[in-house]
């Protein structure tokens, strides 16, 4: 639900089938200060070290990650919670169907 001054999404696992084989990634919410970009991924399925060009904010919505920033290596779920500063390399690897959210910071 949307209106002029908020957005309520009711259900985000709903918004985010966890292809077979593959990752998901779809834009959830955007306005001029944040992005939200969900992401689904099957078990085993990565995305190898990246930068973001601004600060970002990663929360596990169902199942687990592996998560790489610098040298030190997490696993990560659904109670976890990542502040990363923009350019910080970092990786994730899904350990079982799961799916997050990006929040990207202007």
């Amino acid at each position: 639900m949307t209106d002029s001054s908020s957005t309520i999404l009711e259900d985000i696992a709903t918004s985010l089938d966890i292809p077979e084989d593959g990752v998901l990634s779809k834009v959830l919410y955007r306005d001029d200060k944040v992005r939200v970009v969900g992401f689904a991924f099957d078990t085993d399925q990565e995305l190898t070290e990246h930068t973001a060009a601004v600060p970002v904010v990663i929360q596990v919505v169902s199942g687990r990650f592996q998560f790489t920033v610098g040298d030190e290596t997490s696993e990560i779920g659904p109670v976890s919670w990542i502040h990363l500063e923009a350019s910080v390399p970092h990786s994730v690897i899904a350990l079982e169907p799961s799916r997050l959210l990006l929040t990207l910071l202007s």
